[in-house]
């Protein structure tokens, strides 16, 4: 099935059934990383296995992974944090503020999340965008943790030193390239914070030093072992994780409130969006008072689809 989603790119659900008719649920923020489905799913009928794990790369990418993890979880009474090797039972979130028209009007956005609970912010900055506002933010709040978001934005380390004066926990994504992030790392005591999508990719950024964090979106790999996996090297490496979902309609957000249980995410966890009202999983994935609840009570990912309104807002859909 593929959902509209605003402005933003659609989002695609799998739905897989047992011969017992009990159900798992999957989905792909973006539908190119679930790939052909029409050609790749019915190579899931009649295949045997006992565990997810024995499946390696499958059709539908990430979204076929979560829909076997959430369906193996379901018949098996297990919840998919404790699948995976999570304990905690609920996390500490941070909340993604985007660049604003006014410095006045950033610290006011800041202040209402506050307000709310939160006790860690993020920031996104960019060239032109970053000292003023961080320095306006901290001169509000000096004990508040903040994290910073390049987004890949910059090219001169000078301009992301300046913010480490500002007792910054995290510059996330500064570079595009894992040398520079390497250089920066040894001019800052604030982590960097690195994004990959394999664990070769982490291998790598790990040999290079590029940074002391890892930026992992369960939705970037091919599967939930493969993040498990990357969650176990950045461990090995000392490196602090900041667990990260993707957009959707929640059960991607779900699958990452899972991982974001593991006990080497270290970094409060950006799991927190999308909003409720875009969400078709009861009850929404969310926080309430900065806190995330990870969901124990229900096998699988933990929360139940509105199956009416995903027909409701489908735009396609085919049954195999």
């Amino acid at each position: 099935m593929t959902l509209p989603y605003g402005r933003r790119p659609e989002t695609v659900l799998i739905k897989i059934t047992d011969y017992g008719g009990m159900v798992g649920w999957g989905e792909a923020v973006d539908p190119a990383e679930a790939g052909p489905l029409e050609r790749g799913v019915p190579a899931l009928i009649g295949l045997d296995w006992e565990h997810p794990s024995e499946l390696g790369e499958i059709p539908g990418g990430a979204a076929g992974d979560m829909a076997c993890w959430d369906l193996w979880g379901r018949m098996n009474g297990v919840p998919l944090s404790h699948a995976l090797g999570g304990s905690r039972t609920s996390l500490i979130a941070t909340v993604r503020l985007t660049a604003d028209r006014s410095l006045e009007s950033m610290v006011a956005r800041v202040n209402r999340h506050v307000c709310a609970g939160y006790g860690h912010v993020t920031l996104d900055v960019h060239p032109g965008w970053d000292v003023e506002p961080l320095r306006a933010v901290r001169a509000a709040y000096p004990g508040l943790a903040i994290a910073v978001d390049g987004r890949g934005a910059y090219t001169e380390i000078a301009q992301l030193e300046a913010l480490d004066a500002y007792g910054v926990v995290a510059i996330e994504r500064p570079f595009k390239d894992l040398l520079t992030s390497a250089d920066l790392q040894d001019r800052v005591s604030a982590s960097v914070a690195v994004e990959v999508t394999s664990v070769s990719e982490l291998d790598e950024a790990v040999s290079l030093k590029a940074g002391r964090a890892l930026l992992l979106r369960p939705a970037k790999f091919g599967s939930l072992g493969a993040v498990r996996l990357a969650h176990d090297r950045a461990v090995e490496a000392g490196w602090d994780i900041v667990c990260a979902g993707g957009l959707g309609a929640g059960l991607a957000r779900a699958a990452t409130v899972a991982v974001a249980s593991l006990p080497g995410c270290s970094l409060p966890s950006d799991v927190a969006e999308p909003p409720r009202s875009a969400q078709v999983v009861l009850p929404p994935v969310g926080a309430s008072g900065g806190v995330v609840a990870v969901p124990l009570t229900q096998p699988g990912l933990g929360h139940t689809v509105d199956e009416d309104r995903v027909r409701r807002m489908a735009r396609e859909s085919f049954r195999v």
